[in-house]
């Protein structure tokens, strides 16, 4: 048991925390020529995996989906669920951290200084002609995120329409390059502990307690956001748009959510999601096998809902009001990325990442929320499953099948 409490990547990122709160605090400024370079080694090594990341997870996502012909009638009714309830999930959270901007007032707390966020600027049709680059090789080296995605979703579609035996080859190369990738992160993210333990040092070396302050509240925030989420907009979809009751399909599904909270892994929830569905709230297999596991890989309520907040908290500590069309592009990036967002423990970690270096914010930002992500992440993880397992419901209501709920 000890062993495994040593093991647990949760339990040193608490105690880098909490031991740069204490170096920051007693050793002050003169702690600075460690702290520095130790979060520069974390933030940059994040940096140097997001280009590869985005390429190999979008077009591996898409391409796992199946033939053109799987994403056809139940496919795009599917997938149109799937990013309406993943839209709403991300307003929710923008509407509250809009409202209670948690990082206002802590501008000092982060070292880059900017005033703007040009990667975002303009009006909507602007940003729509910016998303369609003119060479997608120049959008990679220029790291502009939302240009790459585009194109890779355009690729991905064309691809799907190849024959079998060059499709399943570019299938096969591109989850290789993810699996790959997903390997150099889950080392990266054990490296974690020394860039929280860098970055906060150095955030309350210069700054004292605020920041302390400044992250309950975005906790907080997080934590409300899910629940009006989970509650009360998932029950307004059962109810409305499946015709069944929240309540009985909740107590249906009570194991898999469970399992969903100490995992943090809609993946390793998946077996248990599946078995509640089609047992219990009466989910034919039909539509189960088919809605669920796209559900495990595309569709992240929880996730999508804790990025947009996460960013949004960061842009408030820089000192930067967001206009409506960079709201925009942060919802519009987000969904884009939660197509290719694994389904394990701190991906949505991971995939901040990506939609800090789309509206132009400095990825240090995400020193600042990262000693809370593992316990957000056992949180946001449920809501994911949550939000699979009433999308297969709506799914196969609309599919005219009787159910148990």
């Amino acid at each position: 048991m000890a062993y495994k409490w040593v093991k647990s990547l949760t339990t040193w990122i608490f105690i880098a925390f909490f031991g740069g709160i204490l170096a920051g605090h007693f050793l002050g400024e003169s702690i600075l020529f460690l702290a520095n370079p130790m979060a520069a080694i974390f933030i940059n090594s994040l940096k140097m995996v997001v280009m590869p990341l985005i390429i190999f997870s979008i077009v591996s996502g898409i391409l796992n989906l199946g033939s053109g012909k799987n994403l056809e009638k139940l496919g795009l009714k599917t997938i149109a669920y799937y990013i309406m309830t993943t839209a709403v999930a991300i307003i929710t959270g923008q509407i509250l951290v809009s409202v209670v901007k948690p990082g206002v007032g802590a501008e000092n707390l982060l070292q880059s200084d900017i005033s703007h966020i040009p990667a975002a600027e303009g009006s909507i049709v602007d940003m729509l002609v910016k998303v369609i680059p003119t060479n997608p090789f120049s959008a990679l080296a220029e790291g502009n995120v939302i240009q790459v995605i585009f194109f890779l979703i355009l690729f991905s579609m064309f691809t799907l329409k190849l024959n079998e035996k060059h499709r399943l080859m570019f299938t096969e190369f591109f989850q290789g390059g993810f699996d790959i990738m997903m390997k150099m992160v889950h080392i990266i993210v054990w490296m974690a502990p020394v860039g929280v333990l860098g970055i906060v040092a150095r955030i309350v070396a210069q700054t004292g307690f605020e920041a302390i302050e400044k992250l309950l509240a975005y906790f907080i925030v997080v934590v409300v956001a899910l629940l009006i989420h989970a509650i009360i907009n998932m029950s307004i979809i059962l109810k409305f748009l499946g015709r069944v009751s929240p309540i009985k399909h909740a107590k249906n599904m009570l194991l898999a959510l469970q399992t969903a909270f100490f995992t943090s892994s809609s993946m390793a929830t998946l077996p248990l999601t599946m078995e509640c569905v089609i047992e219990k709230s009466g989910v034919p297999k039909k539509v189960a096998n088919f809605v669920l596991p796209i559900g495990a890989t595309v569709n992240m309520d929880g996730t999508a809902l804790y990025e947009a907040v996460a960013v949004i908290f960061i842009a408030q500590v820089y000192n930067i009001e967001l206009t409506f069309v960079q709201l925009i592009m942060v919802l519009i990036t987000t969904i884009l990325a939660s197509i290719g967002t694994a389904a394990i423990p701190m991906a949505g970690f991971v995939m901040i990442t990506i939609i800090l270096k789309a509206v132009g914010l400095p990825l240090e930002g995400v020193g600042l929320v990262l000693a809370v992500d593992r316990l957000l992440d056992m949180m946001r993880t449920t809501v994911n499953v949550w939000g699979d397992s009433c999308g297969s419901v709506v799914i196969a209501k609309s599919e005219g099948e009787e159910l148990k709920v």
